[in-house]
């Protein structure tokens, strides 16, 4: 810093030098400690704005659908695929009614991007009936396992997804595994007692 005599004759640092030195000190430590700046987009990486086409496998079949990015998966199958099993019942999915099963894991529909399943494999509800009906859906029916019945498809699908998973469970994992979903009727015992009888019969393989 520059040296200056005070008015006693005296050498030191005139308080202009200092004051000028102290903020170029200051600013270099600022520099130093700043957050890092935030790192870009990856290259490649695509932003859905607007409506766009997307493929959707649902139930072994390809489906061609137009969807906004706020489309849910359970707009997409109710609304334009006619595919009304998984049931808007909650939109935080805490019901469990929109279960569906992608990829082999049950997912709600209801808080599933439509675009983020693109791609993948879909199961819904309507794929476990049929003539030859699913041993989950027919335990279900043998079991009385439902009343009003708008829970039920949530829980089928459920069931199916775990018993895929654990297919020697005891009530204990059962209960556990299907604790995601809620039925107003209180059918619980019934469902779990449709789900060891299919443990039991073997058919959930």
């Amino acid at each position: 810093m520059a040296q200056s005599t005070d008015r006693s004759g005296r050498g030191g640092v005139s308080r202009r030098a200092f004051l000028k030195g102290s903020g170029a000190a200051a600013a270099a430590t600022a520099m130093a400690t700043r957050p890092a700046a935030v790192e870009a987009a990856p290259v490649g990486a695509k932003v859905i704005k607007g409506a766009t086409t997307i493929s959707l496998n649902v139930n072994g079949k390809t489906h061609k659908v137009r969807v906004e990015p706020r489309t849910t998966l359970l707009e997409v199958l109710r609304y334009q695929l006619d595919l009304t099993g998984a049931k808007p019942v909650s939109l935080d999915g805490s019901s469990g009614a929109s279960t569906v099963i992608v990829d082999g894991r049950p997912v709600m529909a209801s808080t599933t991007l439509a675009v983020a399943a693109a791609g993948k494999k879909i199961q819904t509800v309507e794929s476990l009936g049929g003539d030859r009906p699913d041993p989950v859906v027919q335990c279900f029916v043998d079991h009385d396992a439902q009343q009003c019945g708008f829970c039920t498809p949530g829980f089928v699908v459920a069931v199916r997804a775990f018993l895929n998973k654990n297919p020697r469970a005891g009530e204990a994992a059962v209960r556990k595994g299907l604790s995601g979903n809620v039925c107003r009727c209180g059918t619980y015992d019934n469902v779990i007692r449709a789900a060891l009888a299919v443990v039991k019969g073997g058919g959930n393989g």
